[in-house]
């Protein structure tokens, strides 16, 4: 059960509900933004930055959602590891490049500069200060700078809001392998997953 009550969103300040188009919302995307609803203000600013960064950016859809998926495996966010954005199927994302997360740097569904920012960002989610010269080495490989600050940037924003995902527990509207926190969850053990707006 949610920590944080779900603000019913009659209740929500009109600006968030148009920013998020809230009416035309799945259930599970409101459970999420309804906890967040309760301090409009915050959720306005970060509905607006996520907004423009995953309408403006270098990366791709694809990696970016790989790179999420694989960050909320680290958090432990089930409403992060159940959604699939809209945005990176039709970008080619798969579900048997969900299940190569478990492993990434065995994977042959992975290209190279996919492996490189999985490893980033898995160093960044479980021990960020071992992040080294020989990491940025390989990223320079794959990536120009601006690509790795977009990197840098989206891993952070899903280790921090995922954490806050994690935290409040809002697990009622996720598929059933999702909501049992007997055990330790992967996107890629669960194949019941949600495919949102975005």
């Amino acid at each position: 059960m949610s920590k944080i009550s779900q603000l019913p969103i009659e209740k929500w300040d009109p600006e968030l509900r148009a920013l998020t188009q809230a009416d035309s919302a799945s259930a599970l995307e409101k459970k999420g933004m309804g906890v967040t609803a309760h301090a409009p203000h915050m959720a306005k600013a970060m509905g607006a930055f996520m907004a423009k960064a995953m309408k403006d950016h270098k990366l791709s859809r694809r990696l970016i959602e790989l790179v999420r998926l694989r960050v909320a495996f680290h958090n432990q966010c089930r409403t992060c590891m159940a959604v699939r954005y809209q945005s990176a199927v039709d970008d080619g994302l798969t579900e048997d490049m969900v299940c190569s997360l478990e492993k990434p740097q065995e994977s042959p569904d992975l290209t190279e500069r996919e492996k490189a920012a999985l490893a980033y960002a898995d160093l960044f989610a479980t021990n960020h200060l071992a992040i080294d010269d020989e990491m940025f080495d390989n990223l320079h490989r794959y990536y120009t700078e601006a690509e790795m600050v977009e990197l840098m940037l989206f891993v952070s924003f899903f280790v921090g809001f995922g954490r806050f995902g994690a935290v409040i527990n809002a697990v009622e509207e996720l598929p059933k392998g999702f909501q049992d926190k007997s055990k330790k969850a992967a996107p890629w053990q669960i194949r019941e997953s949600v495919v949102v707006r975005g």
